[in-house]
């Protein structure tokens, strides 16, 4: 069954209800992204309100990570089995309350807990509203005009979120965990007015409560065990360990997916080259850019001596190009496809990487950093938009939670782990009774890291260029116990 405001193809016009379901959904993005960016720049204030060691401020940051990141797989397939309006509306009052609660806690445990709770409630909002979106408009230039409005609200919450924590936190860290919960209200109470009822998957055979469990566990300690790599040591036993149980894990998933009537993830989905190379490109460009923003923030901060909101406005530039071309991504990607846009994304993203490795001591903003970030600012407003679009073309619409919660499982996992092995790089001289210089050149192998990974972006992309010249077959998505069929690959946009 499709959304009852699902767009003909041919029609130029939105109506202003539809209008209104979109922008519900972008503020969910824009709320996820906000809150990301905000708490950084909060977190030496916090650590001296509430007395915390650092081992326990980084839980501030990697406790939304964890929930995040190890629950977006069920929370994907929980849209299309429960509903995606009624998935997003619940998770979206929890991240309210969660956001009043941690802008009114006085102990870091709560904190803490809150903001596991918050990234909780993102894993289910972030592929519900995807899904809801891509199910309400049809797949071509109507989706895709939708897909870029809503993937550079994502952009804009985070260098928004970077200018008001530096504003805020002025005040108040409070204030940054608190914006949140009124702008989420007013988001819920929209939305139970505008998003439209979605239909619910036939759940007569069951549900996959195994390939839940060990999904979600999977996620939950591959995620835990690299944040915390750094600190306890890659090499350690418990470091090891912990990734041994991730393969059994992940094993055992597999091996119940395979076998189950009603599975948490299709694997059929993934034989699609299109599908793959989606997830890795997401993987990679998002694990660039967050090595890449914690290797700048640390330099102009801790080595150039800016403030918090001098920094921000630094990255101001890459969200604004990103803001001000969101309606225009559309089209780009009705006339070069996919596959083109996001190669011209990540090759724009190497030459502003590889740039910024000229950083010194006496920054040279015109001439480095500028550039810099307007050539990110670029890249994210061609690849982002692109790689949504790429990763849910194709696909039925009782799938659709589905595929959105492994695009963004694999955003937030790629996140996570090339940021735990910059980190490794960058502290692998030790911090202590190092001149300025010295921190600085061990900034370099980190930068030239981040290059390294945006560069493999590149060539993951580059690859679906060569197989869009083939035109090869791509399984169609089809629900579990059907025959399999295929058909010739969509060139145009979907590939």
């Amino acid at each position: 069954m499709t959304s009852p405001l699902n767009v003909p193809a041919a029609q130029e016009r939105w109506s202003p209800r539809l209008w209104g379901t979109l922008l519900v959904l972008c503020a969910a993005m824009f709320l996820d992204a906000l809150d990301v960016s905000m708490v950084g720049v909060a977190l030496p204030s916090i650590a001296t309100d509430l007395h915390l060691t650092t081992s326990a401020l980084q839980w501030i940051v990697s406790g939304y990570i964890l929930g995040y990141g190890g629950l977006l797989l069920l929370g994907g397939r929980a849209a299309d089995l429960l509903g995606r309006r009624r998935v997003f509306l619940i998770a979206l009052a929890v991240f309210a309350l969660a956001s009043l609660l941690g802008g009114l806690v006085d102990s870091g445990p709560l904190l803490i807990a809150s903001r596991f709770i918050k990234g909780l409630s993102a894993a289910f909002t972030a592929p519900a509203g995807l899904s809801i979106i891509t199910t309400t408009f049809k797949e071509g230039p109507q989706r895709n005009r939708a897909l870029a409005i809503y993937t550079t609200c994502a952009a804009t919450g985070f260098s928004m979120g970077l200018v008001l924590s530096g504003l805020l936190t002025e005040v108040s860290w409070r204030l940054t965990m608190l914006l949140p919960a009124p702008i989420a209200l007013i988001a819920l109470l929209a939305g139970i007015k505008l998003i439209p009822q979605s239909s619910r998957e036939d759940s007569g055979k069951g549900y996959d409560l195994p390939g839940a469990v060990t999904g979600t566990a999977s996620m939950l300690l591959l995620v835990f065990t690299v944040v915390q790599a750094p600190e306890v040591g890659w090499a350690s036993a418990r470091t090891l360990l912990s990734f041994l149980a991730v393969a059994v894990l992940l094993t055992v998933f597999v091996s119940i997916e395979r076998r189950s009537s009603h599975p948490l993830i299709r694997l059929g989905v993934l034989r699609s080259g299109s599908q793959i190379r989606a997830n890795l490109g997401a993987a990679f460009f998002f694990g660039s850019y967050v090595g890449f923003q914690f290797l700048v923030t640390q330099y102009m901060q801790s080595l150039l001596g800016w403030s918090a909101l001098q920094t921000a406005l630094a990255f101001l530039p890459a969200g604004a190009l990103v803001a001000l071309s969101s309606t225009k991504i559309g089209s780009v990607v009705d006339r070069f496809g996919t596959p083109r846009v996001i190669a011209a994304g990540f090759t724009l993203l190497v030459i502003a990487y590889a740039l910024f490795v000229q950083i010194d001591l006496t920054p040279t903003y015109a001439a480095v950093i500028l550039p810099s970030m307007l050539l990110l600012g670029a890249a994210c407003a061609l690849v982002f938009p692109s790689l949504n679009i790429q990763a849910t073309n194709g696909v039925e619409d009782h799938e659709q939670g589905m595929v959105s919660g492994l695009l963004n499982t694999s955003i937030q996992v790629g996140g996570a782990i090339f940021l735990a092995v910059v980190t490794a790089v960058i502290t692998a001289g030790g911090d202590a009774g190092r001149s300025p210089q010295e921190v600085l050149d061990s900034f370099r192998p980190g930068l030239v890291v981040v290059t390294a990974i945006a560069a493999a972006g590149l060539l993951i992309t580059l690859t679906g260029l060569r197989t869009r010249r083939a035109v090869p077959s791509v399984l169609v998505a089809k629900s579990s116990g059907q025959p399999v069929q295929e058909e010739p690959e969509r060139v145009a946009v979907g590939d």
